[in-house]
């Protein structure tokens, strides 16, 4: 592509849309690359009650919609593509995709995070037949049916109490004795009599037939196997930083994500990171949007400085 744009943001999710906001507002040519739906991870969500702003609480993907609406106000352009490679040559910083190449002088990596998996027999094969990583995408089908919640942090309770709505049971698997999650939403899995809590309990395999129909679990402190019967099983034990095409661009630590300072600058000048893809990232969207505002100062200051 000829055109070079003042920034390219890998990722359409709530820091990099806030982050093609303050660009473009700032009239700065701005491209968003994002290689799914916009709006990102928060999306899954089907209720957000702690973005400031929407004391009646707002769905995820509206709440992006927005975000991408206000940042297309002011020019920003979106392309829906693959980042396979990423190269920086001075001043310029090259985006290689699918469809071709694109240049900017200042690249903000905002692409989030992939959802952590098991690893465990027989969750690729029942995935989609009973293995799931989406509640709000596949709760409706587990109406009246028995279903497994595997995680402890707040991600793992918000979906066991949205698929409660819809089954009968819901086990909470958690390889702790306590969760992770904040008091608030414990305290309202706790309430919840569709929710049971399994406690210092893997999973080592899930078992079907043509559906998932139980899982082989662990008791960590015994080494015990037990069985659980379900028609389903959720995965929510984290996220992986989506940077494996950044390894030899700019410094990761040792679980994949980009090594920024309080500016949200790596140590390549001209190449910023934000949101769930940073070191340290509290992985909220309000933090996330944040990160986003603070990388596009940085990147208009580094752009005026190179004039």
């Amino acid at each position: 592509m000829s055109k070079v744009y003042d920034v390219i943001i890998i990722g359409g999710g709530s820091a990099g849309l806030t982050a093609a906001l303050y660009t473009s507002r700032n009239k700065l040519s701005t491209l968003i690359i994002e290689k799914g739906l916009i709006g990102g991870n928060i999306n899954e969500a089907e209720k957000v009650d702690n973005y400031p702003g929407f004391p009646k609480e707002i769905g995820g993907m509206e709440l992006t919609t927005l975000m991408n609406e206000q940042a297309a106000l002011y020019g920003a352009e979106v392309i829906n593509d693959d980042v396979i490679s990423v190269k920086v040559d001075g001043n310029i910083k090259t985006v290689t995709v699918a469809q071709g190449h694109f240049t900017a002088k200042a690249l903000i990596i905002a692409g989030g995070s992939e959802r952590q998996k098991l690893n465990a027999p027989g969750e690729k094969e029942y995935t989609g037949k009973g293995v799931s990583y989406c509640a709000t995408c596949d709760a409706p089908f587990f109406r009246d049916k028995r279903v497994a919640v595997v995680g402890g942090g707040n991600s793992a309770l918000y979906e066991a109490l949205h698929i409660a709505r819809f089954a009968s049971k819901v086990s909470l698997i958690h390889r702790r004795d306590q969760f992770r999650a904040t008091p608030v939403v414990q305290d309202k899995v706790f309430a919840e009599p569709k929710i049971e809590c399994i406690w210092n309990s893997i999973v080592r395999e899930v078992q079907g037939e043509t559906f998932v129909n139980r899982l082989r679990l662990e008791d960590v402190r015994t080494g015990q196997d037990s069985y659980l019967e379900v028609d389903g099983v959720f995965v929510a034990i984290g996220l992986i930083p989506n940077t494996s095409y950044l390894k030899d661009i700019v410094p990761l630590d040792e679980k994949g994500a980009v090594i920024v300072n309080n500016m949200m600058e790596t140590a390549v000048p001209g190449v910023f990171a934000a949101g769930d893809i940073r070191i340290n990232s509290i992985r909220q969207v309000v933090a996330a949007a944040g990160d986003g505002a603070v990388a596009a100062v940085s990147a208009a200051a580094y752009i005026e400085n190179l004039v």
